[in-house]
């Protein structure tokens, strides 16, 4: 197993982290301890917050991770519209309090989708693995309807487990795997990103 390594608190919470950690040395300074600790108490909470611990990466030959943590809430047989297959959707429900980290589920190309945009405008990332396969993943608005942040872009390559976007707070995410696909999970299963095997890719 292969571990990645970034992290432990996601860059996307340092400035918050920064900005209330200078205010509560200020307030320590000028007026005490005892007014300070609410602060150290929210440096604390958005620790928690944006924690990214490190995972292990399964080294199990065709295996699709899961692009993050949460708990799995469907699975089906659909047409994929994005890539107008047949394909097994797998829905999965981020918490709140969770890892709010994505990471990519397979090693390959990223690429846009033939047919853009899917149901409702959401936007669907595709990627292609080196044998052929695709995986495509959509990343729905959070709570607060805020965008998913994405680092990776059209034509750039991915490796299995990597880091490669973020959302604050969660949001449920969909994927849409090869129909053969042999799936590792069912609804109501806790995974983890870039830990846990959802599915395997079949090959002939």
């Amino acid at each position: 197993m292969a571990a990645t390594r970034y992290p432990l608190i996601a860059r996307e919470g340092w400035p918050f982290i920064f900005v209330l950690g200078c205010a509560g040395i200020l307030v320590f300074w000028q007026v005490g301890w005892a007014w300070s600790l609410p602060l150290w108490l929210g440096v604390l909470a958005l620790l928690f917050l944006y924690r990214d611990p490190l995972r292990q990466v399964p080294s199990t030959p065709q295996a699709i991770v899961s692009p993050v943590d949460g708990v799995v809430r469907s699975i089906e047989t659909v047409a994929d519209p994005y890539l107008d297959r047949e394909a097994q959707h797998v829905a999965i429900r981020m918490s709140p309090y969770g890892v709010f980290s994505t990471r990519a589920p397979a090693e390959g190309k990223m690429l846009e989708p033939r047919r853009g945009a899917g149901p409702d405008g959401r936007q669907g990332v595709w990627l292609r693995t080196d044998e052929g396969d695709d995986v495509v993943i959509v990343m729905n608005r959070g709570p607060l309807h805020n965008a998913p942040r994405c680092y990776v872009g059209f034509g750039e390559r991915v490796g299995q487990g990597q880091r490669c976007g973020f959302i604050t707070l969660g949001s449920d995410i969909e994927m849409y795997l090869p129909a053969n696909c042999r799936l590792k999970v069912r609804p109501g299963d806790h995974v983890r990103a870039g830990a846990d095997i959802i599915g395997l890719l079949v090959h002939k």
